[in-house]
């Protein structure tokens, strides 16, 4: 019987020893290894293009131990949103209205820097005569889905000028690729897009720019940087440096607007000189300062609760993070 204790006992520290071990030894290793960015095929977020293929991306994140970077290419903000809201987005270069809608269906994350402020045109193809929005009474109009950017812009804008956007005209969601094709096929009136795809549309002969977005709403905020709450949290110095890297390339492009536009056409295979002459015709300004941003985008938050599009009002500090930039800004 004594026996039998003896072993049991020791069967029973043997088990708790390993128990003890199993507990006390070093956590699994869970270092962040691939980062995943989203960006859309338009002039506003060259920024990005040039920071992946310089290669700084990569070159500027491997110290926090990245070894990959992946990129995704999404026809519009809508369904970029719904990526980083599946997590599979750790950074998004993305207008600030997807962001808005994103945010209101639970998104955790942030914007952290701007990207640019304004840069889409209203065409109407040749033959519609404009001279004012009424003229628009009875057409059809592609542009990208609502709670984008160029949607919650045009909305407003009719809503502003007398029009009912459901009543008196045809409004259809389309990416940049269907609706550059849809105007050219004469199966709508006219498209409000982001550059360059006013400039492809005037050069291919199928429409001319009536309106900028400039116009609509001067210096509204278009497209922002916005990076998942977890990065924030969990890696703040990583997102500073993010912020780093993209002051970088805004400004190299600012200052190499030919090689800008060659970045493009050769990523996104598009005719680098028309690429270079919507940089030079379009109202857009690239910058990385989300400060001057942070009232309009509320407006923005506040016209699609007017609208219906989401169910809550967001504040500056629900959208935003600023800090990362400033701690940038200031060394």
């Amino acid at each position: 019987m004594k026996k039998i204790t003896a072993i049991t006992f020791i069967s029973i520290m043997l088990v708790a020893a390993v128990f003890l071990s199993g507990c006390t030894s070093a956590p699994e290793d869970d270092t962040m290894t691939e980062i995943n960015i989203g960006y859309q095929p338009s002039t506003h977020q060259i920024a990005h293009m040039t920071a992946m293929e310089k290669g700084w991306w990569a070159e500027d994140l491997a110290p926090f131990g990245i070894e990959t970077v992946n990129e995704f290419e999404f026809p519009t903000g809508a369904p970029e949103m719904q990526a980083m809201l599946a997590g599979d987005l750790d950074i998004a270069y993305v207008g600030a209205a997807p962001v808005i809608s994103a945010l209101a269906t639970g998104l955790d994350a942030k914007i952290v820097a701007a990207v640019n402020t304004q840069g889409s045109d209203l065409v109407l193809r040749p033959e519609v005569p404009y001279e004012s929005p009424e003229d628009l009474k009875g057409l059809k109009i592609a542009t990208f889905p609502p709670g984008t950017i160029q949607d919650t812009l045009f909305r407003n804008w009719l809503i502003e000028n007398g029009l009912d956007p459901e009543n008196d005209l045809e409004i259809v969601a389309m990416g940049p690729g269907d609706a550059k094709a849809a105007i050219a096929a004469e199966q709508v009136d006219g498209v409000f897009l982001p550059h360059p795809s006013p400039t492809f549309i005037e050069a291919e002969g199928n429409g001319r720019s009536v309106l900028a977005s400039g116009e609509i709403m001067p210096d509204h905020p278009c497209c922002v940087l916005v990076v998942s709450g977890d990065l924030i949290r969990n890696n703040p110095e990583m997102v500073e440096q993010i912020v780093m890297t993209h002051i970088k390339a805004v400004e190299y492009d600012s200052a190499n607007l030919e090689e800008a536009a060659e970045t493009y056409g050769v990523k996104l295979t598009a005719d680098s000189e028309l690429v270079l002459e919507s940089l030079e015709d379009w109202d857009g300004v690239w910058s990385a300062d989300p400060r001057p941003l942070v009232n309009a985008t509320v407006e923005y938050a506040n016209i699609q609760y007017e609208l219906g599009f989401i169910n809550e009002e967001l504040t500056a500090e629900d959208i935003f993070d600023v800090s990362f930039y400033e701690a940038v800004a200031e060394e």
